[in-house]
């Protein structure tokens, strides 16, 4: 096995080697694209910018800057000829006009034309040679801007591959470290899953069997709320009918009610969280509870119900809520139309609770 692949940071050194030659390598396409956009960037010096034409600083399209080539290039060889024929024109007057006047002969005008040939083919070579080298430039930079895009993107790839290699193999030694031996194989791992199952489809069970025995036992308190209030209603009338045996004749009894009373009306007060009640009129009852919410952190909720009775009678008229945050209307009509008013405080104390 090649050290590369025994050791994942060798490979990660070699990936980040190759990414630093390809950034430092001195690509000719690179530099030329530098020194293009140096040399045609729009400033305030421009006699060493190639004057070409710019709109809203940026280039123009390609074949704009190809015919304003071609029109300087036609102006400057305007220029050139203007500039020979006024030289010529300067030194023939000179020699005309010269006391000395050289001797030119035909001979030399020979000499200068094999020269001016020579300079000629030697220009013409070049602008071929520049020529195949435009078209060279233009055909192989596109290959080789695509080539070293390439192999930057896969050379970054590498990197992070390596990376992620190295990352993987530290937390694989990190957990080898946390759990040492012995780990757990697939059979093992299967059996403690199955025993998992059992055990959760046993707790299932018993939740059930215990959501059963809660359901239950809300029944059994309910119907023992509405029992305390059927005996509470019953205590106040006897209470009424012994306030009137009192005032006509002396029983000892009384006291005795009188504790019973105190007894039942402490229980239901523990039982139901009733803080206090009142009886502002013969037909009205306002019933305060304060309600243990389930944060400790939280303060007790207060809930006020006031029962409305219809004169005269025991039969329940109407019935006002306060502290509760639901719609508890239907709830209220349904146990008005029925006359049940300990069905009724004992629903809206369970509303009450769930809402906590």
């Amino acid at each position: 096995m090649p050290a590369s692949e025994s050791d994942p940071s060798a490979s990660v050194e070699a990936a980040r080697k190759l990414l630093l030659q390809l950034e430092s390598a001195p690509l000719n396409i690179v530099k030329s694209q530098a020194e293009f956009d140096e040399l045609t960037a729009p400033g305030d010096d421009t006699s060493l910018k190639l004057p070409l034409t710019y709109s809203e600083g940026r280039l123009v399209d390609p074949q704009n800057v190809t015919k304003d080539l071609a029109a300087q290039m036609a102006f400057f060889h305007k220029v050139k000829s203007r500039y020979l024929e006024q030289k010529t024109k300067d030194q023939y007057i000179k020699i005309i006009v010269s006391d000395d006047a050289p001797d030119i002969n035909a001979q030399d005008n020979e000499q200068l034309q094999q020269v001016n040939k020579k300079k000629k083919e030697e220009l013409k070579q070049a602008k071929m040679r520049l020529a195949e080298t435009y078209h060279n430039i233009k055909t192989f930079a596109p290959m080789v801007e695509e080539d070293y895009t390439k192999a930057k993107s896969r050379t970054n790839e590498a990197v992070e591959l390596a990376q992620q290699i190295l990352d993987a193999k530290l937390q694989l030694i990190r957990l080898r470290q946390t759990h040492p031996r012995p780990r757990l194989t697939v059979a093992s791992a299967s059996a403690q899953l199955d025993a998992q199952d059992a055990e959760m489809q046993k707790l299932d069970d018993t939740l059930q069997e215990l959501n059963e025995r809660i359901d239950h036992v809300k029944v059994k308190v309910k119907d023992g709320a509405r029992e305390v209030e059927r005996l509470r209603v019953e205590r106040a009338e006897v209470e009424k009918q012994a306030k009137i045996a009192q005032d006509k004749v002396e029983d000892g009894r009384v006291v005795g009610l009188y504790d019973w009373f105190t007894a039942f009306l402490t229980l239901h007060r523990e039982m139901f969280s009733l803080e206090s009640f009142i009886a502002p009129s013969e037909n009205e009852l306002k019933l305060t509870y304060s309600l243990e919410p389930s944060r400790p952190t939280s303060a007790n909720r207060r809930l006020t119900v006031t029962l409305l009775f219809v004169p005269n009678t025991r039969h329940l008229a109407d019935a006002q809520v306060e502290g509760l945050m639901s719609d508890v209307e239907d709830v209220v009509a349904a146990h008005v139309q029925a006359n049940d008013v300990s069905g009724l405080i004992a629903a809206l104390l369970a509303i009450a609770r769930t809402g906590l």
